[in-house]
């Protein structure tokens, strides 16, 4: 069988805050860590039936970047519903919903 790892380093300031933020991958077609802004991961806990999140994003990171983030986050999930539980009409209102967020942004930003 095989395995695969995915690891995320973060480096805090004296607050707790991220300042960097890597991550590797035995599978990743690089070699060595990655740098980046944020990490959004989310675990399904069988034994409560909830899940366990957790988001982390470093001092960089603008605004309008955890926006267009969490739009494409959304986005995502709506690909992982209709093929993981081919619930169409869920993954159709997902997709609504980024281009309602997507036309917020631009509206607010002035794009």
């Amino acid at each position: 069988m095989k395995t695969s790892e995915i690891n995320f380093k973060v480096q805090l300031d004296d607050k707790n805050v991220p300042e960097k933020i890597t991550w590797d991958a035995t599978d990743k077609p690089q070699d060595g860590p990655e740098k980046t802004k944020a990490i959004a991961l989310a675990i399904w806990d069988d034994s409560v039936k909830n899940t366990l999140r957790m988001d982390l994003w470093d001092k960089e990171m603008s605004v309008e970047e955890m926006k267009k983030f969490v739009v494409d986050s959304i986005g995502g999930l709506a690909t992982t519903v209709r093929s993981a539980t081919a619930d169409d009409k869920m993954a159709d209102m997902m997709e609504e919903l980024c281009r309602n967020l997507v036309k917020h942004v631009k509206e607010e930003h002035g794009m």
